[in-house]
């Protein structure tokens, strides 16, 4: 499966609260790119609501990596309802977890699976939502005399250069679409005759559409 071009997610933790018929439901939504940081975060809720009722979540990661728990309450109640609100968003690489206080009275199973819902949906909400692009990072290392030929291909291909050094000769690391790749490199290639070294580094880097 490959890394989609593009994604939608959060770009801040968040959070929001309501009662329903004396329960209290905590949203929190925090942005995530891998299963381990949507783990530590879920550990942190739960460290940090020691004393809930329940700690329902849903999270969503690149790939299509979807889990979600109800924690002990009514099967099909809270965590899938929670992957609703986020699949209702088209959000990726995040994580809701939505803490429960129990306040006496019992919602019955429909009204239950829409006040987690609700909460989800209202984290998500009053989140920012933000495009994120995929880019991968490549090296170049290229002579000083063909620096404004090599300046004016990054142009060209609207990379975003993260860095100048120096390695014998001057390197650029820079940000590039993975479907250009190929086009810059024949580019600087016959631009400079074969003399510019070109490598790639990291690939789907996902940075924020500005």
């Amino acid at each position: 499966m490959e890394f989609p071009s593009s994604l939608k997610t959060i770009k801040y933790s968040n959070e929001f609260r309501f009662k329903e018929k004396g329960s209290e439901f905590i949203g929190f939504a925090a942005p995530c790119n891998s299963e381990e940081t949507a783990h530590k975060i879920l550990n942190q809720k739960r460290k940090e609501f020691y004393d809930a009722t329940h700690n329902c979540y849903a999270y969503s990661i690149v790939l299509g990596l979807v889990k979600y728990s109800d924690d002990g309450e009514p099967n099909g109640t809270a965590g899938i309802r929670i992957l609703n609100a986020i699949q209702h968003f088209e959000l990726s690489n995040l994580i809701v977890v939505v803490t429960r206080y129990f306040g006496g009275t019992k919602l019955g199973v429909g009204p239950l699976g829409k006040a987690y819902y609700n909460s989800a949906y209202g984290v998500l909400d009053s989140s920012k939502i933000i495009m994120m692009n995929n880019y991968s990072i490549m090296k170049i290392k290229y002579d000083f005399e063909h620096s404004k030929t090599i300046h004016h291909f990054l142009n060209k291909y609207n990379c975003l250069i993260k860095e100048n050094g120096f390695d014998n000769k001057p390197t650029i690391n820079f940000l590039i679409k993975p479907e250009i790749i190929e086009y810059l490199e024949n580019d600087i290639k016959n631009a400079t005759r074969g003399s510019s070294e070109i490598s790639l580094m990291e690939k789907n880097i996902f940075v924020e559409m500005k």
